[in-house]
């Protein structure tokens, strides 16, 4: 049995526990290592069980808990080039650590694909993962859905997916106007509306499961993304399972087993 938990989802912080029968992946450290550490022991786990740290890239929200973590774990931490150089800067203990996150490559029996996103940091990466159970996706921190992210991610099972922002919303909020135009740019955040449409991509591909992440807390909310994405996902004939991840604490988990995929 495959699951997936968010233990935070959103611009105060963001990580997320992959584990399967063969191993356990934490996918950013941007809460404190404190914060991670109950998370994931309450779900029956403790950080000398994670086979490894990926990072989707380097802002202080995906990060932040990364420096004291390393001091806690022992196992490789997985980034891109690019971005594992931005962190070599800044942390002298990942130096012997680091393993470049660059294509296809596997940890353990699960097979890992890392893909480019569009985003104003260094490297930024989104990451499918393909256990025994089934195939996870994961996209976030991207202002368009990249032609990479299009070519790997159908064919997962569960999709974590940004729903960032309601683009009138953020529009008429307010942000300062450098600000907006960062989020609505090329490298800033995927909108509701672009969310909605590549959960009609994943969902045709065979995806049961699309779970909204990184939603923003001053210019969305979940009842927005969620009828956003279910309307575009309606007007297409589909219903695969729905939900928004906590933006604080830990979510429910969302279960890939046997082929089929739900959440408890």
């Amino acid at each position: 049995m495959t699951t997936v938990h968010t233990l935070a989802s959103g611009s105060s912080g963001n990580a997320l526990a992959l584990s399967w029968e063969g191993g356990n992946i934490l996918v950013d450290a941007g809460i404190s290592c404190r914060r991670i550490r109950q998370g994931l022991q309450a779900l029956g786990l403790d950080l000398p069980d994670l086979d490894g740290i990926f990072i989707t890239h380097t802002h202080s929200d995906h990060i932040s808990g990364l420096q004291t973590l390393l001091k806690r774990t022992s196992c490789p931490v997985y980034a891109s080039a690019q971005a594992g150089r931005d962190l070599l800067r800044r942390m002298v203990l990942l130096e012997d650590r680091l393993r470049e996150a660059e294509g296809a490559f596997s940890v353990k029996d699960c097979a890992v694909t890392a893909f480019p996103t569009s985003h104003d940091a260094p490297g930024s990466r989104g990451y499918r993962f393909d256990t025994p159970d089934g195939g996870f996706g994961l996209l976030t921190d991207s202002g368009v859905v990249t032609p990479e992210a299009e070519a790997v991610l159908p064919g997962v099972a569960l999709a974590v997916l940004e729903a960032n922002h309601d683009v009138e919303t953020l529009r008429s909020g307010p942000y300062p106007y450098f600000l907006k135009k960062r989020i609505l740019g090329p490298e800033g955040h995927l909108p509701n509306e672009d969310a909605a449409a590549f959960a009609v991509t994943l969902t045709r591909a065979g995806a049961r499961e699309i779970v909204l992440a990184h939603l923003s807390r001053e210019n969305n909310t979940p009842a927005m993304a969620l009828r956003a994405v279910e309307t575009a996902l309606s007007a297409a004939g589909l219903a695969p399972r729905l939900s928004a991840a906590p933006r604080d604490g830990l979510s429910g988990a969302y279960v890939l087993e046997g082929g089929t995929v739900c959440s408890g």
